[in-house]
């Protein structure tokens, strides 16, 4: 099942290219927020579930084009984030040491929204591709082989980053929590839709252009052994995001104007907007064509605008 906000945060089960309005079924579900009726549905998904499988097929449908998509959890209660998570197709000897971080719940944006690149002096902006796996009961302590049992669904992730802030080394919070930077959706899809999350492609496209291409069985540490490490060291909660990282070599640069979409096989496909005001320009090579070239510095330079060492 394919869940979704839209709108004015109303819940939908899609179905084919129409959305079926389910909000009315969920309206004994305690709300303050736009957050509360799917994190409350997810903790009582068992509850509901024939009760929306019956709406999805009788219920009466509206274009999905005719509506506006809303991000599936707009204020997650934790956004965890696996970092150096993947072997970097292979070519990573060791494993890299297990390692995470925070990641701020109003960053959070969604279909069609806009990620505002911030007046820093970031080196570069960056938005990386993740599958991100939702929690669908509290977890503290998780062994590995039980993970599955806490994990509700998955969607697509981007993980936004103005690199390079200073000061070296005191900077990670800063770099990963601006505002608009967790692009997340454009659904919430259950987990029995995904029989493997271990091998799915994953695919970022930039104007276009595919920028990253890399499949999740090449992660480090698996999905059973993420949630299993990370609900050893903070207690996750229903609808909690765990991002499970991305292939680093195929990351390039964000630029005012820019149309970025994120397709995780069998999430369906993401697309945001970028802004800058100050219209920095930035090389479009991703880091391993940089590398390719023999160029100095993990990833392209600034060419032009405000903080541009080119002036």
């Amino acid at each position: 099942m394919k869940l979704l906000h839209f709108d004015d945060f109303r819940v939908g089960v899609l179905r084919g290219d129409e959305v079926v309005d389910v909000t009315e079924l969920l309206a004994d579900i305690p709300r303050t927020g736009p957050n509360d009726v799917m994190r409350g549905l997810i903790e009582r998904f068992d509850s509901y579930r024939g009760k929306l499988e019956k709406a999805a097929a009788e219920g009466k449908g509206i274009p999905l084009a005719s509506v506006r998509i809303r991000p599936p959890l707009p204020r997650p209660g934790a956004i965890v984030c696996m970092a150096v998570n993947y072997m970097e197709d292979g070519t990573l000897t060791e494993k890299p040491v297990i390692n995470a971080f925070q990641k701020t719940p109003s960053a959070v944006i969604g279909q069609g929204d806009t990620m505002v690149l911030p007046d820093v002096p970031a080196h570069v902006f960056e938005g990386e591709a993740e599958l991100a796996l939702v929690i669908g009961k509290r977890a503290s302590n998780v062994p590995a082989q039980k993970a599955k049992d806490y994990i509700f669904g998955y969607m697509n992730f981007i993980d936004g980053s103005a690199r390079g802030l200073p000061a070296p080394n005191n900077s990670f919070f800063q770099v990963k929590s601006r505002a608009t930077f967790a692009p997340i959706g454009p659904f919430l899809v259950t987990a029995d839709e995904v029989p493997d999350p271990q091998n799915l492609r994953v695919r970022l496209w930039v104007n276009g252009t595919v920028k990253q291409d890399f499949n999740t069985s090449d992660m480090a540490h698996d999905i059973p052994t993420c949630i299993e490490w990370m609900s050893s060291v903070q207690t996750l909660e229903p609808g909690d995001i765990l991002a499970t990282g991305t292939n680093h070599r195929g990351l390039s640069s964000l630029q005012d104007g820019d149309k970025v979409e994120l397709e995780v096989e069998g999430m369906g496909r993401l697309a945001f907007k970028v802004q800058d005001d100050l219209k920095r320009t930035w090389g479009r090579d991703t880091r391993l064509e940089h590398k390719e070239k023999g160029l100095d510095g993990p990833y392209t330079p600034q060419l032009t605008g405000k903080y541009s060492k080119a002036g």
